[in-house]
């Protein structure tokens, strides 16, 4: 099953990322604002964040706050 990094910006923490496990985050012009703050399985994965995640490759979450 694949795994995923999350992680939280840093300058607005109600905004959560997901990439594949390993990726960096190279692609982001402001790379240097997101903290890595764990890994989860695919089984974890909010509803519907799975389909972002295979057409792009990553996907944004607004974390409730």
């Amino acid at each position: 099953m694949q795994e995923y990094d999350f992680y939280i910006n840093l300058l607005k923490p109600t905004l959560g990322l997901y990439v594949r496990k390993g990726e960096r985050l190279q692609d982001l012009a402001d790379a240097k604002e997101w903290q890595l703050e764990g890994t989860v399985p695919e089984s974890a994965l909010p509803p519907g964040m799975l389909k972002g995640l295979e057409a792009n490759g990553h996907a944004f979450q607004e974390l409730g706050g």
